[in-house]
């Protein structure tokens, strides 16, 4: 059956797991323990986890980086995950970098080519509409809220949004960034945290949060991580949270800044794409026709084709090496 599809033996996947971090860190990589942000998500919790698993809580170093933008509950949430697993976890700040850097000034002027009134006391996020019910292009919608709360939404021009994505993306590579100084100081490697359906599809940032030594759960789909998290015992309250893009001042859904469904629908769409099933039966499923799901399988494509360029190393004219 369809709904058993993403079912996996927990105990084994851990041992699994832990047994390649084990080996690959020691072994082919040669460090002596692994550095990893912590978010409060469910991803990073579970990738902190099999860390522990395979090298023992004192080997592994988790890293709160929040900034001007984070959600207020982000740190206590990491925090908890810290305590819950004996890991020893450091706070930096990395806001004033990125302020220095020009991150938040560069937003600014971003936004204030759809909102010239944006300014002080004012938030915002940038939304997709759903490509389920409807064929239309995906327009970009930057919605802001002013500082007695009203909300304004309006179309992005092409320009503008990757002017504030360029200026935004400066946050996960100064995370990065982070994350190696500490990995070098230690002799560790860099755990990144992306789960399937990030990587396949292209929800990172590159030289950002796609930048790691070793991807431990990117094979897993993100229903397959909630299952690791329930049998590693990743603390409920953050087994309960909402999959966030935690990047704009506004609170935000992955769905709205991305995704075409909920990850739970978008894992069986992802997997009917991969194994060439009907629309119409994935559909069945997850409560969807054949025609939504084929949108999706078209939306599928389309961030692969985006997603080819994150993924791709550095090329050189001709192949180095001995």
């Amino acid at each position: 059956m369809l709904t058993n599809v993403l079912a996996l033996d927990a105990a084994e996947t851990t041992r699994a797991i832990s047994e390649w971090i084990r080996t690959t860190v020691l072994g082919s990589l040669r460090r002596r323990g692994v550095v990893l942000g912590l978010s409060g998500g469910i991803d990073s919790s579970v990738c902190a986890a099999l860390a522990v698993r395979a090298l023992g809580p004192e080997k592994v170093l988790g890293i709160f980086m929040p900034e001007r933008d984070s959600a207020s509950d982000s740190l206590r949430l990491g925090r908890v995950v810290a305590e819950s697993l004996g890991i020893t976890a450091i706070v930096e700040a990395i806001g004033p970098a990125c302020a220095a850097a020009g991150c938040y000034e560069r937003q600014v002027e971003a936004i204030r080519e759809v909102f010239p009134e944006y300014g002080d006391g004012f938030k915002c996020k940038v939304t997709m509409p759903s490509v389920v019910d409807s064929d239309r292009l995906n327009f970009v919608h930057l919605v802001i809220q002013t500082p007695s709360g009203e909300t304004k939404s309006s179309r992005m021009p092409p320009g503008a949004y990757l002017k504030l994505i360029a200026a935004t993306n400066y946050k996960q590579r100064i995370r990065k960034t982070t994350e190696y100084y500490h990995a070098d100081r230690l002799a560790y490697a860099v755990v990144g945290t992306p789960n399937r359906l990030e990587y396949d599809q292209g929800f990172f940032v590159k030289q950002g949060d796609g930048a790691a030594d070793l991807k431990p759960i990117a094979h897993l789909y993100k229903t397959q991580v909630y299952a690791l998290a329930k049998h590693l015992g990743i603390p409920q309250e953050v087994q309960d949270q909402t999959p966030t893009t935690d990047t704009f001042s506004m609170p935000q859904t992955q769905e709205e800044f991305y995704f075409a469904l909920p990850y739970d629908k978008m894992d069986y769409c992802l997997y009917g794409k991969n194994h060439a099933l009907a629309p119409a039966e994935v559909g069945a499923m997850i409560g969807l026709n054949a025609q939504q799901v084929e949108r999706v399988y078209r939306d599928i494509d389309a961030k692969r084709r985006v997603a080819k360029y994150l993924q791709s190393p550095p090329l050189t004219f001709e192949p180095v090496g001995g």
